[in-house]
């Protein structure tokens, strides 16, 4: 086992060639879900399985299953991420751990070798959030509802109900997506870190214990738009005001109700009407919350509530809020964190035990089948921009430990 090792050339091929679908040159890749490029990286690597001589499936969710060694009786050994991205994205988020698994079937294929249980990889739909997030992953673990589905909608506008349409696809079908939990042995995701970590401590692999959970509002203070000559600062009811002292709050809530993988980020303000010489009379934010532990995230979410609230009260404002999202904490199962600790250890490999600040949909398959994952480094820490990258050599460790990892799972003694 030791001695077999994936085709680094032909992995290096395939992730070179996806990043040319849905490049733009200025800002990076876009591929978000369900829009014609995203088409495209899907029509790629269907091709790609098929060349592979792997079954081929598509579900409810309009997941991509590739399969080795048909068979329904047994329970899969299963790997997966995803192929869309964030507008202006880089070529590596997601996409890495996709490949990897297909390149993993090949070389088991190619080696002809025996294996207990099938080999899976799958390509999960709008990882990324267009529609909120961990769609694919939510719907093959069961945790989608009618209401989930109806209610989704980009910052655009745009329903999920009418861009899975304008596929050809009825979204109401992705309920049916549920996968049963005896259907798969065990889930891994490759990924990029996307955060500095293993690269400053010049570490090649980070073997995941638990994955963040986020809550994502769209926040609305109202106040009264006004002319901005002449109304006396005192007389204002200035919607702009009451987000930026709650952009000033941000670090106390944090550091009352938070620990130390905490974090939150306004990264997304709309000001109405918009003129340089109105007041605001609508201040329009996205907040997003995270942290791996579920009792922290709750404290975080009161927190925020009581504080935006309280400036409302002060300032005369009206405070709502929307829940676009909330992704419950995960945490690895300890026996495949010290399976893939193990492997990498054989191979030499220097490694760190970490938790995930990302979101992935191994936290979705965590409900459905014992999870790992594994991190390689992101130069600078850079992901979600065109300048995400990771050295080809920590791509190839990455890959072949999960290659051993796979076999140490599914192949015959």
């Amino acid at each position: 086992m030791s001695e077999i090792r994936v085709n680094m050339e032909r992995l290096r091929q395939d992730v070179m060639d996806l990043a040319q679908v849905g490049r733009d040159t200025e800002f990076g890749l876009n591929r978000r879900a369900f829009t014609e490029c995203d088409r495209q990286g899907r029509d790629w690597f269907r091709q790609r399985l098929a060349v592979a001589g792997l079954e081929v499936h598509q579900d409810g969710a309009a997941n991509l299953h590739g399969r080795l060694e048909f068979d329904g009786e047994r329970p899969a050994v299963v790997m997966g991420s995803h192929l869309d991205t964030v507008p202006g994205g880089g070529p590596l988020d997601g996409a890495l751990g996709v490949l990897v698994g297909l390149e993993v079937l090949r070389t088991v294929k190619e080696r002809a070798i025996p294996l207990r249980f099938p080999l899976e990889v799958i390509d999960f739909t709008d990882e990324e959030g267009r529609f909120g997030g961990l769609f694919g992953s939510q719907a093959m673990a069961g945790q989608l509802t009618p209401e989930r589905i109806h209610g989704a909608r980009d910052l655009e506008g745009t329903t999920l109900v009418d861009a899975m349409a304008g596929w050809g696809l009825d979204a109401n079908e992705a309920l049916g997506a549920r996968r049963d939990p005896n259907s798969i042995h065990a889930f891994l995701e490759l990924h990029i870190e996307q955060g500095p970590v293993l690269d400053r401590r010049r570490i090649g692999i980070g073997v995941v214990e638990a994955i963040t959970g986020l809550f994502k509002w769209e926040v609305r203070l109202k106040g009264q738009a006004n002319h901005a000559g002449t109304t006396p600062m005192d007389m204002r009811i200035d919607a702009f005001q009451g987000l930026a002292e709650f952009g000033g709050e941000i670090h106390r809530i944090l550091e009352e109700h938070g620990g130390p993988n905490s974090r939150a980020t306004i990264g997304r303000v709309e000001l109405k009407p918009g003129a340089a010489n109105t007041i605001p009379g609508l201040a329009t934010f996205s907040l997003e919350v995270r942290d791996t532990d579920d009792r922290v995230l709750k404290a975080l979410s009161d927190a925020c509530r009581r504080t935006l609230s309280s400036i409302a009260r002060r300032r005369d404002l009206m405070f709502e809020f929307d829940v676009l999202s909330e992704i419950p904490p995960a945490k690895c199962d300890p026996g495949l964190v010290e399976l893939i600790s193990r492997e990498a250890e054989a191979m030499g490999q220097s490694y760190l035990c970490m938790a995930s600040g990302a979101a992935h949909d191994a936290q979705s398959m965590t409900s459905v089948a014992r999870t790992g994952m594994i991190f390689v480094p992101s130069i600078e820490g850079r992901s979600h921009s065109a300048g995400e990258w990771t050295n080809w050599e920590d791509i190839e460790a990455g890959a072949n430990l999960m290659l051993r990892s796979v076999l140490a799972l599914a192949a015959r003694d």
